[in-house]
């Protein structure tokens, strides 16, 4: 993958607002189990599955498999683009959007 494939790639994943709450959750909460994603969001597991999915492939997080149960966490290993990306998420007040 080149480097612009490589940006759209991230600017994609950020491109939704489902995925903007959980970069947001994440950092301040640690390893999480996608269950407990489920009941914050109030969303079917397939739909939380994919764009946990886009998360991890954009290089945003990582997935920690224990058995049956999958936990996601931000990635360490994070280029200076995805630090910039979750500051400005910080950033963000997200009074606006709907409630977890």
């Amino acid at each position: 993958m080149n480097k612009v494939d490589s940006f759209l790639n991230i600017v994609g994943a950020l491109n939704d607002e489902t995925r903007i709450l959980i970069l947001n959750f994440l950092p301040a909460n640690g390893e999480t189990c996608v269950c407990d994603l489920q009941n914050m969001l109030d969303m079917k597991q397939s739909r939380l599955s994919r764009h946990l999915k886009i998360l991890k492939d954009s290089g945003f997080l990582y997935v920690n498999r224990k058995g049956a149960w999958a936990y996601y966490g931000i990635n360490n290993h994070l280029t200076p683009f995805h630090q910039q990306a979750l500051q400005a998420i910080e950033e963000l007040d997200l009074r606006c959007l709907p409630p977890f």
